[in-house]
């Protein structure tokens, strides 16, 4: 309020003040003679001011128009000026406008469309650190990746965009199926910045895919460290990677180093079957029996595994199957109702000739969950015990078309596999593998399932002639017998499984054998 108060009365004071001084000069008599080229001019104070201004306003257009040619003469031999730069703001303004245009061209999928502003702001901008990226990515969009590789290439070039380029190689490379190349810029590009989550997996797939263990383990520890993973999948999965790392330098012969990998990666992760049974087999190597029982017993106690009976006999392999049967009893008390254990118990009984034992430790399972390999024991018992060939062979025909029972499925594809890998054969998944009864058991029992865990030797094949006449002794009709030796519509077995009758020796030895299947 004070301050409106304080213009409006300036404002009246500079009127009366302009007001005054010109009543003052057209009342004053004096003026301003001005002599120019011989002709005199005499001027009233009033006039002689207008001149004044009219002459300084002329003389400023002159200064102006001075400069306006001095800027020109310049612009003409290249030095910057007013008139550059404004030429040069139009020319940015253009650039940008195509380079924005380009990006929403790329975005919409108009390859042709994006390629060509792409090149016009690479033209107006002067700036390759922006339109090299977008004439990449519009090669790419349009198909040309030859283009678009020169592009990635160029951008090398830049430390500040040096990552984009060897990324965009790496997709490209992918793309081409040049998983080698791949692999080599995408640790590349991990070594620029290990924090990208796409670098981290996709060096991690091939390296999984490619066997460099220690590349996926430096991928999963700083995954495990910025929290892009949980601790316990970080600690299980970096468990998965140094079994493998320890198979591959047990393959090498360097067992001294494969051992301590073997244990590492089980302390990592206890309940990791192979890690376990491997461990042991370490153990036993090293002549530290009870480490490889303490190690054994507390992965059976998380999840019972056929591995880890193996295992667990290859402690003492010598002994007698009593004594056996004996040994294995702490074992078979950490989870006596699972059916591993009960299978386990009756293989036992096998061996050491104590069928009614084995039958009772089966109990329901051949009604219950009748599996190949539960019916395939319940036979072995129905020989030890003297029963009729017919009822023997009967059992086997069952075990032709039973489910086969866990194995090892991918989670992700349900390819089944016979021996466990850190990735799945089928879909590449990493760590996807779990010990588990597929939905359809319809394939073959994977290497070494087939046979009893403690047994040595090779099971017996039965064609499809002799499982057909078997069937027909056993009182089962023709065509159930074709279906039970598999007809030729029937697909393949897959190649790696042995394709065995599930029908196996029981004991240790020759004689056991001979006393299991009479």
């Amino acid at each position: 309020m004070l301050w409106s108060f304080i213009k409006i009365a300036v404002f009246l004071i500079a009127v009366t003040g302009v007001t005054y001084g010109a009543m003052t000069l057209a009342s004053s008599a004096d003026g301003v003679q001005v002599v120019l080229a011989g002709v005199e001019y005499n001027l009233g104070p009033v006039q002689a001011i207008i001149a004044a201004l009219v002459l300084i306003l002329a003389v400023f257009i002159f200064l102006k128009l001075v400069g306006f040619v001095v800027a020109l003469l310049r612009f003409l031999v290249g030095d910057e000026t007013a008139l550059t730069r404004y030429f040069d703001r139009s020319r940015e303004r253009r650039g940008y406008k195509a380079l924005a245009d380009g990006m929403i061209s790329v975005a919409s999928g108009e390859g042709r469309l994006a390629y060509s502003q792409a090149k016009k702001a690479q033209r107006l901008l002067g700036r390759p650190e922006l339109t090299n990226l977008l004439v990449a990515q519009a090669a790419e969009t349009k198909g040309d990746t030859k283009k678009a590789t020169e592009a990635y290439k160029l951008l090398l070039s830049d430390q500040r965009t040096r990552f984009i380029g060897v990324r965009g190689l790496m997709r490209q490379k992918l793309a081409e199926g040049d998983t080698d190349t791949a692999l080599a810029l995408a640790q590349k590009a991990y070594a620029l910045k290990p924090s990208h989550e796409e670098t981290q997996d996709t060096l991690l797939k091939l390296s999984t895919e490619k066997g460099e263990w220690s590349d996926a383990r430096k991928v999963i520890s700083y995954k495990r460290h910025s929290g892009l993973l949980p601790k316990d999948v970080a600690k299980r999965r970096d468990a998965v990677l140094a079994l493998q790392e320890a198979k591959g330098i047990l393959d090498e012969g360097a067992s001294i180093e494969a051992r301590e990998a073997a244990i590492a990666a089980n302390k990592s992760s206890p309940d990791l079957i192979p890690a376990a049974a491997l461990a042991a087999r370490s153990y036993i190597e090293k002549g530290k029996p009870k480490n490889a029982e303490r190690v054994i017993r507390k992965a059976w106690e998380a999840q019972p595994h056929p591995d880890l009976a193996s295992a667990y006999a290859a402690i003492l392999p010598d002994e007698t199957p009593q004594a056996r049967l004996k040994r294995f009893q702490k074992l078979l008390v950490l989870r006596p109702d699972h059916e591993e254990t009960r299978l386990l118990r009756a293989e036992l009984n096998i061996a050491a000739e104590n069928f009614p034992e084995a039958r009772r430790a089966l109990g329901n399972l051949a009604d219950t969950h009748p599996t190949s390999r539960v019916l395939a024991i319940m036979a072995a018992v129905e020989r030890g015990e003297g029963s009729d060939d017919a009822v023997v062979r009967g059992w086997l025909a069952k075990a032709l078309t039973a489910p086969r029972g866990p194995q090892w499925c991918c989670d992700a594809c349900q390819n089944i596999q016979s021996e466990w890998t850190p990735v799945c054969d089928n879909c590449g998944g990493f760590d996807t593998l779990s010990w588990r009864e597929p939905p359809k058991s319809d394939q073959p029992l994977p290497h070494g399932a087939e046979m009893l865990p403690l047994i040595v030797g090779a099971p017996a094949v039965m064609t499809e002639s002799e499982a057909e006449r078997n069937a027909e002794e056993a009182g089962i009709e023709v065509e159930e017998a074709e279906i039970v030796t598999g007809a030729t519509e029937e697909p393949p077995a897959d190649e790696n499984s042995t394709g065995s009758d599930p029908l196996m020796s029981a004991g240790t030895g020759e004689d056991q054998k001979k006393s299991a299947l009479g």
